[in-house]
């Protein structure tokens, strides 16, 4: 099986491409790729203008790899190193897009919202399926999912693990434009080169602003019991038969345990 990868690709007009490789998986994250996805976003300040992010071949990224998402430990939930990418892309002082084609599951559905905009093919596909699953999503995703769709659509999306293809995507905010996959290409570089000739300081400095008039206001209290909660999601009953029911292609019994 050919190992997962992440191609990084600076171009001379200042945009960095980051490609995700993992096509036995459809482009599903594991830690080494999300450890090279935070280097090459810790890095890019610089002569780097504008950041492309998308998934070899026909995905985008299928979600988090399920293998990974076992019990936490007493002092990390297993998608931490996770969050803090997703957190570091949100707050990265660059602008990004991501180029949305097939799937995006998942932590694929939360990596394109991390971005600034998300250009898609038509046969982008987005689901979030935790519910399904038996695990408790991370609040700062459910943030983001409810600031681009709104919260009753958000809840829509992460309690009942619906599909939306990209027309309905489209229609709720989940993506700014779609395109017919070659155009979708062409479009999402085009705007990448548009954000890279942009004065640095400015975007840099109205993105700061946006991020902190839109973030959530929770306390340190309240963020240490949602984390109380999720840890107890991932150690749950209910979280192995999720995992369990998806490998094996059946339908999940959950027990409430």
């Amino acid at each position: 099986m050919q190992p997962s990868a992440l191609h990084v690709d600076d171009w001379d007009d200042g945009v960095r491409v980051l490609t995700l490789s993992n096509p036995a998986r459809r482009n599903a994250l594991d830690d080494s790729q999300v450890a090279r996805l935070d280097e090459a976003l810790a890095s890019a300040p610089g002569k780097v203008r504008a950041v492309l992010i998308q998934g070899e071949g026909g995905a985008f990224c299928s979600g988090y790899d399920l293998n990974l998402l076992a019990a936490p430990t007493e002092d990390r939930l297993p998608d931490d190193a996770l969050m803090a990418c997703l957190a570091r892309l949100e707050a990265l002082p660059l602008p990004s897009v991501a180029l949305v084609r097939g799937p995006a599951f998942g932590a694929g559905f939360d990596l394109s919202a991390s971005c600034d905009f998300r250009v898609g093919a038509e046969d982008a596909l987005f689901s979030m399926p935790p519910a399904r699953l038996g695990i408790v999503y991370s609040p700062d995703g459910l943030m983001r999912a409810a600031r681009l769709v709104g919260v009753a659509r958000a809840k829509n999306l992460f309690l009942t693990g619906r599909r939306l293809d990209a027309k309905d995507a489209l229609a709720w905010g989940l993506l700014d434009e779609c395109l017919p996959a070659a155009e979708a290409e062409t479009r999402a570089l085009e705007l990448c080169r548009t954000l890279a000739g942009q004065a640095p300081l400015a975007v840099a400095g109205m993105k700061e602003t946006f991020r902190l008039l839109t973030r959530a206001a929770l306390s340190d209290e309240e963020r240490a019991h949602l984390r109380e909660v999720r840890a107890r999601a991932f150690a749950s009953e209910d979280a192995r038969e999720g995992r369990a029911a998806f490998l094996e292609k059946r339908t999940p019994r959950f027990r409430g345990q």
